[in-house]
């Protein structure tokens, strides 16, 4: 899918979704996907074998592979490749198969980006990747509900193109509907940096200044913001141990 959007002076006429803006500590943090896995998601890894060492291929197109900084559009999948890992213990080689076959289905380097996945490749995905794994039809569902909890939080233009992630500010294995969306990131704001949802405020910034001793409510009172929100800036900066 190519589609031109977001040409604003401050990127050199580029898309913004698709510039190094997240380093793997950053991504990891705001996916809640582990630092190492996520490594191995986006550079790749060797592994031993009998004979000798051998490479496993990135999942995750880096926009340069020279520079380990993740795009809006890779946190995007790396966002839906955590929800798989939720259900399945992730096999790279199980999920590249899987992802291969998207790829040439929709012609797309970043088919888990796409909105071609929310809606035709999502089925030809869970099926694709079921019968690999030899799980069953209600595994299969399992999945796909998964799935869909997680591209919730990703709410895309008239175009269908990703342009707003709402991370999980609580851990993602307890997920539900009900999850708040007072945080977003948006690649066109704050340069893709997490922030309260409908504001330019810094989620890290909040953060900062409730660490240096500043309470909740003079927070909440400073910026013009509810409590809840201030709470959930800070959780997505950084475990939340007092309200």
């Amino acid at each position: 899918m190519v589609v031109s959007i977001y040409k604003f002076k401050l990127y050199d006429g580029k898309d913004p979704r698709n510039l190094p803006a997240y380093s793997l500590q950053e991504a990891s943090r705001y996916t809640q996907v582990p630092v190492d896995t996520l490594r191995s998601w986006v550079r790749g890894r060797s592994y031993p074998t009998e004979q000798d060492l051998k490479f496993s291929e990135p999942i995750i197109k880096l926009p340069n592979v020279a520079n380990a900084s993740l795009s809006f559009t890779n946190l995007i999948e790396t966002h839906v490749l955590s929800a798989i890992r939720r259900k399945h213990h992730l096999a790279m080689a199980t999920v590249r198969n899987a992802l291969d076959y998207l790829e040439n289905e929709f012609k797309s380097e970043h088919p888990l980006a796409d909105h071609d996945f929310e809606t035709d490749g999502l089925d030809l995905f869970v099926e694709k990747y079921g019968k690999l794994i030899n799980v069953s039809k209600s595994g299969q569902m399992a999945m796909k509900d998964i799935l869909s909890l997680y591209l919730k939080r990703i709410e895309r233009d008239e175009n269908g193109i990703a342009r707003q992630l709402f991370p999980f500010t609580r851990s993602s294995i307890d997920a539900h509907d009900g999850e708040p969306k007072i945080v977003s990131i948006d690649p066109t704001v704050a340069f893709g940096k997490p922030v309260i949802s409908g504001t330019g405020i810094p989620t890290a910034i909040v953060a900062e200044r409730y660490k240096t001793g500043e309470s909740i409510a003079e927070i909440a009172a400073d910026y013009q913001r509810e409590i809840d929100e201030i709470e959930e800036a800070i959780r997505c900066e950084f475990e939340l141990k007092a309200a």
